[in-house]
């Protein structure tokens, strides 16, 4: 049964319009891939995994019946219906006054002005009612509590939500950062921004060192970065994951990560994970690891011609 659903997702039907039959074709897997990455990231611009189904099926295959929407992406007629009403709405999908009704994608690249410029208003919205939503929350009354530190943990999941913590901890960081990061995760860190902002707040005084491993791939990420006043070593270091340490007080340390390594044919890339705390024992054990690996090695510190 396993062999059979694993089978069926590399297979699809389209819909001959000469013979008025369906055909079952094997999927393209390069197509199949760069449709996944489209359709994740119209789901992170607001769309659910059904409606950005629906949306890329027109936009490949033209105008449809709602039937024929249906029985390609074995939707339910009524949730059909009602996903091609919410694109409609959102302005990724127009009707075609013809009977029986059909119905047609906006062009792609439009489509994803429309959705980022609504998630930028939804953004902007938000940002002016900030200050009211504070307003409002101060102006509760609130039981007097004694304020105490407590150590407490934190797992946070996917990327984005890693990156914003990352850059958190970072404008907060008075004295010094130590960062271990690992050459998957170094390019990653070079296209979000976040070694810029490494540089930026080592030239305010704070102590940055940074750690990686010593491949071409870190290498071309170091000397791409120009790095003037972080500190950085290369070394020949595998089995640590990254790992983020601000003042001695907080960690930010990745839990999981499948790191591009292929099992089969079916492996699909874990989500990544990380965990933050102000444990104190777990950050201070941390550090010291950083700093025994920085002082046993800055003699043999590797330059980047």
């Amino acid at each position: 049964m396993e062999a059979f659903i694993e089978e069926s997702k590399n297979l699809m039907r389209l819909y001959d319009e000469n013979t008025g039959l369906w055909k079952i074709v094997k999927r393209d897997k390069e197509t199949f891939k760069s449709l996944g990455i489209i359709e994740e990231t119209l789901m992170k611009l607001g769309l659910s995994k059904n409606e950005a189904r629906v949306y890329l099926f027109l936009a490949r295959a033209g105008e449809k019946k709602a039937s024929e929407i249906s029985e390609a992406l074995s939707l339910h007629r009524t949730e059909t219906y009602r996903i091609l009403r919410d694109l409609e709405k959102r302005g990724l999908v127009s009707s075609v006054f013809e009977k029986p009704l059909k119905f047609i994608a906006t062009p792609f690249e439009k489509a994803m002005d429309i959705l980022i410029e609504t998630k930028k208003m939804k953004i902007k919205m938000l940002e002016q009612k900030k200050d009211k939503l504070m307003e409002i929350w101060l102006s509760i009354p609130r039981p007097e509590i004694e304020v105490k530190k407590k150590e407490v943990f934190q797992i946070l999941e996917g990327d984005e939500q890693i990156d914003l913590k990352a850059n958190e901890i970072i404008d907060r960081t008075k004295h010094e950062a130590y960062v271990f990061v690992t050459e998957t995760e170094l390019g990653r860190l070079y296209h979000s921004g976040f070694l810029d902002k490494l540089e930026k707040i080592s030239r305010k005084g704070v102590n940055v060192r940074l750690i990686t491993n010593n491949s071409p791939k870190s290498r071309f990420f170091i000397k791409e970065m120009k790095f003037e006043n972080v500190e950085y070593l290369l070394m020949d270091v595998d089995d640590l994951p990254f790992f983020l340490i601000s003042d001695e007080k907080e960690l930010l340390f990745l839990l999981r990560k499948n790191e591009n390594r292929v099992l089969d044919s079916r492996a699909k890339k874990a989500k990544i994970a990380a965990l933050w705390t102000n444990y104190d024992i777990l950050t201070k054990a941390l550090c010291k690891l950083f700093l025994e690996l920085w002082n046993s090695n800055l003699k043999a510190k590797v330059k980047v011609k």
